[in-house]
């Protein structure tokens, strides 16, 4: 016992063993606690959550343009994270290789050529192979064909979509349906046979969006822009406008239903005894603003 009636020198020696000793203890619990939690999150993930982590994301593809699509993406995960642990590499090699050590000035060097020209040569051999890929596989994406299956001209308006589909239908040369804010569209699309789309839009620029697909491209006024794919899976799937477009641009939505070519072919027979013969630039209740009865841009 001290003068002052605090605990001596050899008590407070013994607390700081005892900590000493229940330290490592606490270690060894720690690592099976953090293999238990880890299993738990790994074992947690569905096969579905699994499937879309080796696609980076990407939503299950339903074309036949998504697998140079994929290609392309993922390729260019693997790059930038190879170049990425190589630059990461660099850094720590150079924090810990040329770290202070004394209070002398380090060596200078005015200039190191073979330095100068990896890194002057390498930034333009990365830009090249990005560039390779991305054209080679843009080409297959963008690929057109001399006699697609079937056609249909896309309208984007204000604020949804019109479907002209061009097949003769009973006699009738094309049929066609369009939606409204309350009531989105439908694009109907036959599995296994190839589909041109014609682009067009009468107000502003819009964008026609499947992500299913993995394909995306503007609708812009006083141009016919043009993609083509052959749907490769049966199934509903969502589709919407990429680009900003007014007021109800988050209810420029559609569904697009991949069908069998017959029952494809039954639908377009449903549209065409309802009297929806020949073509739609847009429904005119799509340009009508909800609760009001007026059009946008009216008074």
């Amino acid at each position: 016992m001290g003068s002052n009636g605090t605990p001596g020198v050899e008590r407070a020696a013994g607390l700081e063993k005892t900590a000493a000793a229940a330290r490592p203890a606490k270690r060894r619990l720690l690592v099976p606690a953090a293999v238990v939690v880890g299993t738990l999150v790994l074992t947690g993930c569905s096969s579905q959550t699994n499937e879309q982590w080796k696609r980076l994301g990407l939503p299950e593809g339903a074309s036949d343009r998504t697998e140079a699509m994929k290609s392309l993406w993922i390729g260019a995960w693997i790059a930038a994270l190879v170049i990425g642990v190589m630059v990461w590499g660099l850094i720590l090699y150079a924090v810990v290789r040329y770290r202070k050590r004394n209070e002398d000035a380090p060596r200078q060097t005015r200039y190191n050529l073979p330095l100068e020209v990896l890194y002057t040569l390498a930034p333009f051999a990365i830009i090249g192979v990005l560039f390779f890929y991305t054209v080679e596989h843009g080409n297959k994406i963008t690929e057109m064909s001399d006699h697609p299956s079937h056609t249909i001209n896309v309208v984007g308006q204000q604020w949804q979509w019109t479907f002209n589909y061009k097949d003769t239908v009973d006699g009738q040369e094309g049929v066609w349906e369009t939606g409204t804010l309350d009531k989105p569209a439908e694009l109907w699309l036959p599995q296994g046979e190839s589909v041109h789309f014609d682009l067009t839009s009468p107000d502003v620029i819009h964008s026609f969006w499947v992500p299913s697909f993995y394909f995306k491209l503007d609708v812009i006024p006083g141009r016919t822009n043009k993609l083509e794919l052959t749907p490769t899976k049966t199934g509903t799937f969502a589709g919407k406008c990429a680009e900003l477009c007014g007021l109800y641009h988050s209810r420029m939505v559609f569904t697009v239903k991949v069908v069998t070519p017959d029952e494809y072919k039954a639908h377009l027979e449903d549209l065409a005894r309802r009297g929806q013969t020949g073509a739609a630039t847009g429904g005119q209740d799509a340009t009508t603003i909800p609760g009001t009865g007026k059009q946008e841009g009216g008074k």
